[in-house]
């Protein structure tokens, strides 16, 4: 039995993958797939994924990619709202901004501009949300979080953590507090730290990491990764060559592990870039 959610045909029985587009580009080659699954016990899905993609190589060169997922926080009001208009927000300002903005300080501004939008829509509703988003451009991939939604980078069979959870229990442990392994097991560990749409201003963390051929991204929300250790996932993506069934594969498992929460995955691989340097804000290609 399918459903219409979001605009997607959602299975009740399963996960179907929601979207697989490849692209090639002189300047960047990537593949992606990306779904999003209600889960195992709850009634709705306040997850919420989108993406830009670029129109042309020449989009492709100073505009980029932009991959986004959103978790609306759970016992609140509106949790879906939040969702759909923190992703719907950035997507919007990306395609909008200027050619050639530098990534970081552009996703700074627009999950910014996604805060206040989510605060807005709230109408002290309490309604918040999570988000990650990635950007890619020449060899760089620039991640902007909030929360406790993920981005995993996985080379050479290993998945490595490029954001930092925003709850209570991590910031325990990050102070000492609290060992990694009772962090993992803390009442805490999914109470936010920080989110959209709970204050006039929200500290978006911001990292730039260079990708090369062969790389993969894996944007989540918790009902992924707090089921799947790094290493699942890096065994999935590592023996799973075609995208669609990868994250298929990444859903499922989630569910078969857990399944109480929603689980979204947005996968994307490298497959070509083109190493760039900087002169006065300008890239120019290095041989």
């Amino acid at each position: 039995m399918f459903e219409t959610y979001r605009g997607q045909r959602l299975a009740r029985g399963g996960p179907i993958p929601v979207a697989h587009r490849p692209f090639e580009d002189p300047m960047l080659e990537i593949d992606f797939a990306e779904l999003s699954d209600v889960g195992r016990v709850r009634m709705g899905n306040e997850d919420y994924l989108g993406h830009v993609a670029p129109d042309s190589s020449e989009q492709g060169r100073h505009r980029g990619w932009l991959f986004v997922v959103a978790d609306g926080v759970g016992g609140h009001d509106k949790g879906e709202v939040a969702s759909q208009t923190a992703v719907e927000t950035v997507l919007e300002g990306f395609r909008e901004a200027p050619p050639s903005q530098p990534l970081s300080g552009l996703l700074q501004s627009l999950v910014q501009r996604a805060n206040m939008r989510v605060l807005d829509a709230g109408m002290n509703s309490g309604m918040a949300t999570t988000v990650v988003a990635c950007a890619l451009r020449y060899d760089r991939a620039v991640i902007a979080h909030v929360g406790d939604s993920r981005c995993y980078l996985i080379r050479e069979r290993a998945a490595t953590v490029l954001t930092r959870d925003h709850t209570i229990a991590h910031e325990h442990a990050r102070l000492g507090l609290l060992s990694a392994d009772e962090a993992r097991e803390s009442e805490t560990r999914h109470v936010l730290s920080r989110s959209l749409g709970t204050a006039l201003s929200v500290n978006v963390e911001i990292s730039d990491h260079q990708v090369f051929p062969g790389d993969a991204l894996l944007l989540c929300s918790d009902g992924l990764h707090g089921a799947l250790a790094p290493q699942d996932i890096a065994t999935v993506v590592g023996e799973t060559p075609d995208l669609d069934q990868g994250v298929r594969r990444l859903v499922e498992l989630a569910n078969e592990r857990d399944g109480s929460d929603n689980v979204t995955a947005q996968m994307i691989r490298i497959q070509n870039v083109e190493r760039v340097g900087m002169y006065r804000g300008r890239p120019y290609k290095l041989r």
